[in-house]
């Protein structure tokens, strides 16, 4: 690995190259550990932590790979720098990969919709760190409370009444909203530094493929977003879905969460 100094002087040989690049999607950072699809045209940043995809003359994103057990802080930094400019990233959870952006920027949840080809009278679901954070954007009853906390984190989406401080945008016309803990190391990350939740919708095909794996992902997304972030295969199946409006337990979608112990 080039020294600190070595490393900044072949950065800065870089920056006329760079020019063209939109300045929100880079985060440079020492360190080593990146890959890209061979088939792609890339650029490594040397001395730094990501792959710069370049998708002729198409957006210009970076392909960021985290330990998915133990992601290091200044890593997750570069990925919530994105979130936090309004930009739009793939992520790993503890079923299927996401696509997603932070919840209170408006923008970046339209270009969320038009990636996905999804209709606006469907919002998505997002992703909060954990129950106390849950209770901050839901309105959370005893029973609900006591149900989340025997199956969370894990792979659920439960159902509840919004509170007020989701967008109206992220909420059915009965105010209600899809809310994950997923049981994965860089999603709980990701969300304690952005400080706000993050958009959870499937990274799938207009076919129904679902994608487990970030090449996928690269593949069929990259110059849609502004990062891809590469924490190795997941499971590859969908969350189970269950209601707990007026403390009635009502299963949506049956996924790989058990839904027998309710």
């Amino acid at each position: 690995m080039p020294s600190p100094n070595k490393a900044r002087e072949r950065i800065q040989g870089l920056f006329p190259i760079l020019t063209s690049l939109r300045a929100n999607t880079i985060s440079l950072a020492r360190g080593n550990g990146c890959t890209a699809r061979p088939s792609i045209p890339t650029g490594h940043l040397p001395g730094a932590d990501v792959w710069l995809i370049d998708n002729r003359n198409e957006r210009d994103y970076v392909l960021l790979e985290i330990n998915p057990t133990n992601p290091p802080q200044r890593k997750i930094n570069q990925a919530v720098e994105i979130l936090k400019r309004g930009g739009v990233i793939a992520y790993p959870t503890d079923t299927l990969y996401g696509i997603g952006c932070d919840i209170m920027n408006k923008k970046a949840i339209e270009r969320v919709y038009q990636i996905k080809q999804w209709p606006k009278n469907k919002p998505f679901s997002f992703i909060c760190s954990d129950l106390k954070n849950i209770s901050r954007y839901a309105k959370v009853s005893n029973y609900a409370y006591k149900t989340m906390r025997r199956l969370l984190p894990g792979p659920y989406t439960f159902i509840l009444d919004g509170s007020k401080e989701v967008p109206k945008m992220m909420l059915t016309k009965r105010k209600t909203a899809g809310i994950r803990v997923p049981d994965n190391p860089i999603c709980h990350a990701l969300i304690t530094a952005l400080g706000n939740p993050i958009i959870s919708t499937t990274a799938s095909a207009p076919n129904g493929e679902l994608f487990n794996e970030p090449w996928l992902i690269d593949e069929h997304f990259g110059k849609q977003l502004d990062m891809v972030i590469d924490g190795g295969p997941v499971i590859g199946e969908p969350s189970s879905v269950i209601s707990l409006l007026d403390d009635t337990p009502v299963i949506l979608r049956e996924g790989i969460g058990d839904v027998t112990i309710l």
